[in-house]
């Protein structure tokens, strides 16, 4: 048995050769894991962003307590958070301001989406368009927030046009706006 360790700037090719990786910034190692578990549950907002391609959508919000529910509250949007997501260390944030994420594959349109709709869904308006022949990467601002979704190409979407968006509520992201740490 041999280890190796390779050095690489390019996440592709981390993520494709490593069984292990170690994402470090100012050379301090942020997260040591498996490249799933560094793409599903990163450590921080730096992981989450530098790991994934568009980069993971990091949207300010405030986590509130209505009904008996937990909702993410943000300029544009009022989503809910399901329940195996409100941890205890997430329930000591309702009330207070956290930061949002969510990979743009995470994202759909409202007619691509068949299950239960109800606080899932956010307006937003196109900006740009690009077709990447097997994906459509879609920026469009959210009440003055960018999001990047990533689409099924054979969409007919436009730059201008006005589209609700469902998200993946079940694949959220939360981190601490202050520490930048995960909370889930």
């Amino acid at each position: 048995k041999t280890t190796s360790i390779y050095v690489t700037h390019d996440q592709v090719e981390a993520m494709t050769l490593g069984h292990r990786i170690a994402v470090m910034k100012d050379g301090q190692v942020l997260q040591y894991d498996s490249p799933r578990v560094i793409y599903d549950q990163p450590a921080n907002m730096f992981v989450a962003g530098f790991i994934g391609s568009p980069p993971m959508n990091f949207v300010p919000a405030r986590l509130v307590s209505e009904g008996g529910k937990v909702w993410l509250v943000g300029r544009g949007f009022k989503l809910w958070v399901p329940p195996e997501k409100v941890t205890p260390e997430v329930g000591a944030y309702i009330g207070k301001e956290v930061v949002f994420g969510i990979r743009p594959e995470d994202i759909r349109t409202l007619d691509t989406v068949r299950e239960p709709l109800e606080g899932r869904t956010f307006q937003g308006r196109v900006k740009v368009r690009e077709a990447l022949g097997d994906e459509l990467i879609v920026y469009a601002d959210v009440a003055g927030d960018e999001i990047v979704a990533k689409l099924d190409p054979r969409l007919p979407i436009s730059p201008g046009q006005e589209i609700t968006f469902v998200a993946l509520m079940e694949h959220m992201h939360l981190f601490d706006r202050e520490t930048e740490k995960a909370l889930i």
